[in-house]
């Protein structure tokens, strides 16, 4: 089966990467590299969610030219 989650521009990932342990983190929720299939569909929902919100956020600080 496909990986439909691709990075449109390959130089971010690291920086993805670390943004969603960065946001485990802060949630609480107990992230590592590799499998996490320990975890509940709700806890990854919401380590993808915040990303998106914060991704958001920076997207419109950086129109706004903050």
């Amino acid at each position: 089966m496909k990986n439909g989650n691709k990075v449109n521009v390959p130089e971010a990932r690291a920086a993805l990467d670390n943004m969603k342990y960065e946001i485990a983190r802060e949630l609480g929720i107990n992230y590592n590299q590799g499998y996490n299939g320990n975890l509940t569909s709700r806890e990854n929902g919401y380590v993808g969610g915040y990303m998106v919100k914060r991704l958001i956020e920076q997207a419109e600080k950086q129109m706004a030219g903050k």
